[in-house]
């Protein structure tokens, strides 16, 4: 099965609003991040911004290749939290960091709100994350599960 497919059925199963303005996998995106899948938060959504990958510079390009970059930093986290013993997974907190700086960058166009969701309160933390990192020289995870930020669209 091509990942397309796996993608295409995965969202199938995710509860869905009939009435809802946005693509079932914008939407299937904040329900997986929400759950902490973020990996899957990831694979979501990327199905939908590789739609627009022949003009980048129009329309959701960025904003999408933001939020997979946010739900990447939290596998980052995520992972390094369940293994910090681990020789690769131990190592997380820069790239992490790395990916909320890009994140935030790419989210910044189309602060302070855009399709439903409070840009400029994600972007704020992004970048809190990410100096919190930083400034511990790398060694702190911010990340806990029981605290995992929950991203809410505002929808009408």
């Amino acid at each position: 099965m091509k990942k397309t497919d796996r993608i295409a059925e995965f969202v199938a199963q995710l509860p869905t609003d009939a009435e809802a303005e946005f693509d079932p996998r914008y939407l299937g995106f904040f329900h997986c991040f929400n759950q902490q899948q973020y990996y899957e938060a990831h694979d979501v959504l990327e199905d939908l911004w590789l739609q627009g990958r022949q003009d980048p510079e129009q329309g959701n390009y960025r904003y999408f290749k933001g939020l997979i970059q946010v739900a990447g930093a939290f596998v980052h986290l995520q992972k390094q939290r369940l293994r910090p013993w681990h020789p690769k997974d131990g190592k997380r907190a820069r790239p992490a960091s790395r990916l909320f700086q890009l994140a935030a960058d790419n989210l910044a166009g189309y602060r302070p709100v855009h399709m439903a969701l409070d840009v400029d309160a994600l972007c704020a933390l992004c970048l809190g994350l990410k100096q919190e990192i930083e400034s511990s020289g790398f060694t702190l995870n911010p990340w806990e599960p029981e605290a995992a930020p929950q991203l809410e669209l505002k929808l009408q």
